[in-house]
C-alpha cells in the first residue's frame, strides 16, 4: 500500500482502490479476493468493494468461473494510449530538433483529444517571445494548427462529431462559423498542412501537419509556431513544406504507406 501522507486533501479510500488496482496488474494473471486482502491488510468486506467496483468501471475483469480479477479493458486501453504517445514522441523528437534548428521557433507535438489537440512535447526556441503553450496543455482543435491538421484527415463522420461540439473563441480571431472551419480543413487537405494566425493565442502563428499512423489515421500532429512578426507568408510556406516531410518520415516510422 502507499504511504501515508499528511495531506489533508487525499481521499484515503480512493488510495486504497488504486492500491488494489496496482497489486492486480502486478501480479500478472487471475488473483482471488483472499489473496488482495491479505497482501494488502484490508479487510475482505472492503477489498470486495473496491473489486467489484474496479470490476464495474472496467479497470478490473471479474471472472465469475474462477471468482478471480484480472486487469480490464479500460486498463488496458489506457495502457495502450500511452505506449502509443510514447512510440510517437520518440519518433518524432529527433526531428523536432532539427526543425527548431533550421528555423529557431519552437515545435510543437500534439495527440487528439476529444475536440482539443494535447501538448506532449514540444522544444523550445533560444529566444525572445516565446508561445504559452505547455506539455500536458489542451487546446480546441478548430483554434489550432495542430487541430486542424488532425480534423482535416480524420473521416468524414467523426471529423463531423468533433465540430459538432462546441467551438470555443480563445481570441477576437478565432473562427467558430463552421462553415469557414471546413473551407480552411479543405485547404489544408489541398496544401498538406494548416495554418492559424491568432485564433489561439493573440500575435502568434502556427504552420501544424499530421503525423498518420498503418492505417492512414491522423493519431497526432506536429507544428511550428512564432509570433506573427516572424512568419511572413513566404515562411509559412517553406515551414508548411518542410514539415510534410518531416511528418511523413515520422508517419513512415509508425507504419504508415
Amino acid at each position: 500500500m502507499a504511504k501515508t501522507s499528511d495531506n489533508p486533501y487525499l481521499v484515503q479510500p480512493v488510495m486504497k482502490a488504486l492500491g488494489v488496482l496496482e497489486l492486480v496488474a502486478r501480479h500478472g494473471h487471475e488473483i482471488a479476493l483472499t489473496a488482495v486482502s491479505r497482501e494488502l491488510r484490508i479487510p475482505k468486506t472492503t477489498t470486495f468493494r473496491y473489486l467489484q467496483t474496479l470490476s464495474a468501471a472496467g479497470f478490473l475483469d471479474h471472472n465469475r468461473a474462477t471468482d478471480r480479477y484480472t486487469v480490464g479493458p479500460r486498463l488496458r486501453a489506457i495502457a495502450r494510449a500511452d505506449a502509443s504517445i510514447t512510440r510517437i514522441r520518440e519518433c518524432a523528437r529527433p526531428a523536432m530538433i532539427e526543425l527548431m534548428h533550421e528555423f529557431n521557433e519552437t515545435v510543437n507535438l500534439a495527440v487528439k483529444g476529444n475536440g482539443t489537440v494535447v501538448y506532449v512535447d514540444l522544444i523550445e526556441a533560444n529566444r525572445s517571445l516565446r508561445m504559452q503553450a505547455r506539455i500536458g496543455d489542451s487546446h480546441p482543435m478548430h483554434s489550432t494548427a495542430l487541430g486542424k491538421a488532425i480534423l482535416a484527415f480524420l473521416p468524414e463522420a467523426e471529423r463531423q462529431r468533433q465540430l459538432d461540439l462546441p467551438l470555443a473563441e480563445r481570441t477576437g480571431r478565432t473562427l467558430i462559423d463552421r462553415d469557414e472551419v471546413a473551407r480552411q480543413l479543405k485547404q489544408a487537405v489541398r496544401l498538406g498542412y494548416a495554418t492559424e494566425m491568432g485564433e489561439n493565442e493573440d500575435g502568434a502563428m502556427c504552420v501544424g501537419v499530421p503525423i498518420l499512423d498503418e492505417r492512414g489515421y491522423p493519431v497526432a500532429a506536429l507544428s511550428i509556431s512564432a509570433p506573427l512578426m516572424r512568419m511572413p507568408p513566404s515562411l509559412a510556406a517553406k515551414a508548411g513544406k518542410r514539415l510534410r516531410e518531416v511528418a511523413s518520415g515520422i508517419s513512415a516510422r509508425l507504419g504508415s504507406g
